[in-house]
């Protein structure tokens, strides 16, 4: 089965910034992007998602390498100074490159 290379984006941040990380993914020129809530711990401590403030989202994005750059570097610039915000890139093989 043939395979095309993408990258895809992950950023695991505050859900009260998912309505504006959306626009942004959006303008910026990414096709679609798939939201979940999620929960997790680390360095800084956990976050269980028990009520609102305490809920984590994770945003993916798949795309060309140019534009997952882009949105990262928004990403960083843009949200990671004040929110809560992890955010890595990883190469993958799409079966159907035009989605993307």
């Amino acid at each position: 089965m043939q395979t095309h290379a993408r990258k895809l984006v992950v950023i695991i941040t505050e859900s009260p910034l998912e309505s504006s990380l959306v626009k942004d993914v959006l303008a910026l020129g990414a096709h679609g992007y798939t939201v979940a809530d999620v929960r997790g711990g680390g360095r800084h401590g956990t976050r269980e998602g028990s009520w609102e403030a305490d809920r984590n989202i994770r945003m993916e994005v798949i795309c060309d390498a140019p534009l997952a750059e882009s949105i990262a570097a928004h990403v960083m610039q843009r949200y990671a100074r004040n929110y809560a915000t992890t955010v890595f890139l990883a190469d993958i093989g799409v079966l159907r490159p035009e989605k993307f």
